[in-house]
C-alpha cells in the first residue's frame, strides 16, 4: 500500500538485531563517513526496500556517537526518497503501555554535541530548512492505515522528546519533560528527522513503546524493556509488511 513509485528505505534500531541480516548488502561510506552498517536491500514482490541498522550491525554504537550523516546520505546515494524509523521509546502520558506502538507527531530536541546538519561549510550551500512538521503526513497516514488493516492499534500523534543518551531519565527529569509537553522520551529522532529533511527526504516514526518513563512505572525500568520489546516488535513488523507486501506499484 506504500504509495506510487518512492524508494522507501527503513532505519531499524534496537530489538531488530536479525531484521534483514541474510539480504544482499550495499558496503558504501560517504562524504561524512561510513553509515553504521552495510545498507540491505529487501524484497516485497517487485518492490525494493533498503534497509540501515541504526547503531550498526552488534548494537555497539551508542545514539550520542551514531554518524547520523553517513547515515541519512548513505541512503539518499541509493535514490530513497522516503524513511520509516523505526526505535524504542519510553512513555509518559498517562493510558499508554509498554508493549504498544505509536506514530509521533511532533519532536522537542535535546540532545548535544551531535552532527546535527548537512550544512557545515564544505558539503553544501547553506538552506535553513522548513520543520514546522517534523514528520511527513503522508508517510504517517501509511503507517496508521497499514496499522488498522493489520488490526494494531496505535497511538497517533504526541510529542518525541529526544534525549542525549545513552543513560536513561531521572525521575525529575521525566516530570519536566512532562511540563514541557512531552508524551514520549527517545535517544535518536534527532538528528535523523531534520537531516532527511536537509536531504530532501519524507521521514516518519514507526515507534515502539517499550517502558515507562522513570517514576512512571512499577517495574524497574529494564524489566520492562525486557518484558515488553517482543510484544511491540511483532506489531510493528505486521505494520511494515501491511505497508510493503502485495504492493507492486
Amino acid at each position: 500500500m506504500a504509495t506510487g513509485k518512492h524508494q522507501y528505505a527503513v532505519i531499524a534500531g534496537s530489538g531488530f538485531q536479525a531484521f534483514g541480516e541474510d539480504a544482499q548488502e550495499h558496503h558504501l561510506t560517504t562524504g561524512f563517513g561510513d553509515p553504521s552498517s552495510p545498507v540491505r536491500e529487501l524484497h516485497y514482490g517487485e518492490r525494493t526496500v533498503f534497509l540501515l541498522a541504526r547503531h550498526g550491525d552488534g548494537l555497539l554504537i551508542p545514539p550520542h556517537l551514531i554518524n547520523y550523516r553517513a547515515n541519512l546520505a548513505a541512503l539518499k546515494s541509493l535514490g530513497v526518497e522516503c524513511i520509516i524509523a523505526m526505535n524504542t521509546i519510553g512513555v509518559i502520558t498517562a493510558g499508554q503501555h509498554p508493549g504498544e506502538i505509536a506514530i509521533p507527531g511532533q519532536i522537542i530536541d535535546y540532545t548535544y554535541g551531535r552532527d546535527h546538519s548537512i550544512y557545515d561549510g564544505e558539503s553544501a550551500s547553506l538552506d535553513h530548512i522548513e520543520f514546522t512538521e517534523p514528520f511527513a503526513e503522508r508517510m504517517r497516514q501509511e503507517l496508521r492505515a497499514a496499522a488498522e488493516n493489520s488490526a494494531i492499534a496505535v497511538h497517533e500523534g504526541g510529542v518525541y522528546a529526544v534525549m542525549q543518551g545513552p543513560r536513561l531519565e531521572t525521575s525529575a527529569e521525566v516530570n519536566r519533560l512532562e511540563r514541557d509537553g512531552a508524551d514520549y522520551i527517545g535517544m535518536t529522532a534527532m538528528p535523523e528527522a531534520s537531516l532527511a529533511r536537509e536531504l530532501d527526504m519524507e521521514y516518519a516514526c514507526l515507534s515502539l513503546i517499550v517502558n515507562y518513563a522513570a517514576g512512571r512505572g512499577e517495574k524497574a525500568i529494564h524489566a520492562d524493556i525486557e518484558a515488553s520489546t517482543v510484544t511491540a516488535r511483532t506489531q510493528a513488523m505486521k505494520i511494515l509488511q501491511g505497508i510493503f507486501q502485495d504492493d507492486t506499484s
